[in-house]
């Protein structure tokens, strides 16, 4: 196995939240949280992204975390595990402040991340 293969392994991983983050984002435009919540399938959907987008995060390397502490990767990796393992008890205040404020920013700092690795 070469070196390159662990690198492209890691930065899949990356292009992948960042694509999850996408469709956190498309999934609920335009919606307000009652909309959101009664929304069966948007609601669904964008549970399981933010499960993938913390699922991703679990294998990027230690030191490109470190390097990054502007990304809440702690946060990231303990919101999806809270969401896979007490799904019912799911707070939806909680979700709609992660949907609305959490996933563009994180977003932001996943993009300013990959650009930054690129150079």
């Amino acid at each position: 196995m070469s070196d390159a293969t662990p690198n492209r392994e890691w930065r899949f991983y990356l292009d992948d939240m960042i694509g999850f983050c996408e469709r956190v984002r498309a999934f609920t435009s335009g919606l307000d949280q009652s909309r959101f919540v009664n929304d069966v399938m948007r609601f669904d959907a964008t549970v399981r992204n933010i499960e993938l987008i913390g699922e991703s995060a679990t294998h990027i390397p230690e030191q490109i975390r470190s390097s990054s502490p502007t990304i809440p990767w702690r946060m990231v990796i303990a919101t999806r595990n809270q969401l896979i393992h007490g799904y019912l008890g799911i707070d939806n205040e909680t979700l709609w402040s992660i949907v609305e404020t959490d996933i563009p920013a994180l977003l932001i700092s996943l993009r300013d991340l990959k650009a930054k690795l690129s150079e």
